[in-house]
């Protein structure tokens, strides 16, 4: 366990492992927001086309994916104090890196390490807040961390978008290195050091076979060429992996995880809801500006709609699954986010903003909103302590 139990006693405060975890958090999603409200000025800059743009997020995504397993299971051994800095250490230097980047090809390189940096850094933020926090203090900081990712996005494209307008897209990616610096700091000296489970070694066939199969099955999904090549890959080494993980007797993803029904099922909604999600954010930015002439910046107000009704919603979601249950609520948001996304998709961007875009967009961010906590409580629900890392992971 890496928080002291007198910490892990207080009742009447959070203290400041809550802020360090949601600003972690933030960077993350500020990391995103920024690619896609500046996907339109980083093409132009760098003379991209639309594949290369598109690798500018899968670069990101293909790192991420396929170290999670590894960066999740490191904080179970090696504390999540370790984890959690060397994340930090990792994706601030990437950013640094990104901003500086001469050409297409080296941001895209600089993109994968940021990836890398990012596996270690969000699994260990959400265990280190399931270790911190216990019953009802626990749920309500998961709800704060499901809000953030309201207010992450929101704000992350709106500063996106004003940097974008007024500035370059590189002053964007050195926040983030100022922020992961500042983050550190923060945690050096607030995250106590954990013993972790250095007795337990490191599934490195477990480690191979995962890092090829989640990076080939983000590559069959998002790549243009060698897809089927791929997907054969993908297949082979995720069965590898299973046969590794029932066997082996320190799993780098231990499979009592998915042995639960609630979690399980937490799980595959949660792949298929932000599979929609990071879509939509991804795509929709860059149709504001083509099709109605926005800049980034007006292209970023105009997510408010979805992103503040996706915020005010998450402050009341605690209360709302104490009063109907977690489970109510999430089968609630998961309706309503869907038919925003069936409503944008049959009403179309050329009715105009306000029809087209806007109310899709108010019952995208309640369904949103209702949906993240719930859906990060279900995934992490009464996982031990010993594998805690994993569970985040898996999440």
């Amino acid at each position: 366990m890496d928080i002291s139990n007198s910490t892990k006693k207080e009742q009447s405060t959070f203290g400041i492992i809550l802020w360090i975890v949601l600003i972690s958090y933030f960077l993350i999603l500020l990391n995103n927001s920024l690619v896609f409200a500046s996907t339109v000025q980083i093409r132009r800059e760098l003379g991209m086309n639309g594949v290369m743009l598109s690798w500018v997020s899968n670069a990101y995504a293909l790192t991420f994916g396929g170290f999670l397993s590894l960066g999740a299971r490191l904080g179970d051994i090696f504390g999540r104090r370790l984890a959690l800095l060397s994340g930090l250490a990792i994706f601030g230097l990437a950013s640094l890196l990104v901003a500086l980047s001469p050409s297409a090809g080296i941001l895209i390189a600089m993109r994968a390490l940021q990836g890398i940096g990012g596996a270690l850094l969000a699994p260990s933020t959400l265990a280190l807040l399931m270790d911190t926090y216990e019953g009802q203090q626990r749920t309500r900081a998961i709800t704060y961390y499901g809000a953030t990712a309201g207010i992450g996005s929101s704000l992350g494209l709106i500063i996106g978008g004003i940097i974008s307008s007024y500035s370059s897209w590189r002053l964007g990616f050195l926040l983030d290195a100022d922020v992961a610096l500042v983050l550190y700091a923060m945690s050096v000296k607030n995250v106590a050091a954990g013993k972790g489970q250095k007795d337990q070694a490191i599934d490195w066939w477990g480690t191979v076979t995962s890092v090829i199969g989640f990076s080939g099955l983000v590559y069959s999904i998002n790549a243009t060429a060698y897809r089927a090549g791929a997907i054969i890959v993908t297949i082979v080494s995720l069965a590898a992996f299973i046969m590794i993980e029932s066997k082996t007797a320190n799993p780098l993803m231990p499979l009592e995880i998915f042995k639960d029904n609630q979690r399980s099922s937490a799980l595959v909604a949660r792949f298929f809801m932000l599979g929609a999600s990071m879509a939509y954010f991804f795509m929709m930015p860059q149709a504001l500006q083509n099709v109605f002439g926005m800049s980034a910046l007006q292209a970023a107000i105009a997510f408010l709609p979805l992103t503040v009704v996706q915020f005010i919603i998450s402050l009341f979601v605690a209360r709302l699954t104490f009063r109907f249950s977690n489970t109510a609520v999430l089968i609630a948001g998961a309706v309503i986010d869907a038919a925003g996304l069936a409503m944008g998709a049959v009403i179309g961007i050329e009715e105009g903003y306000l029809l087209g875009v806007a109310l899709p967009m108010v019952f995208i961010g309640l369904g949103q909103g209702l949906i993240m906590s719930p859906l990060t409580v279900a995934g992490v629900a009464g996982t031990r302590g010993d594998i805690a890392g994993a569970a985040s992971g898996a999440v």
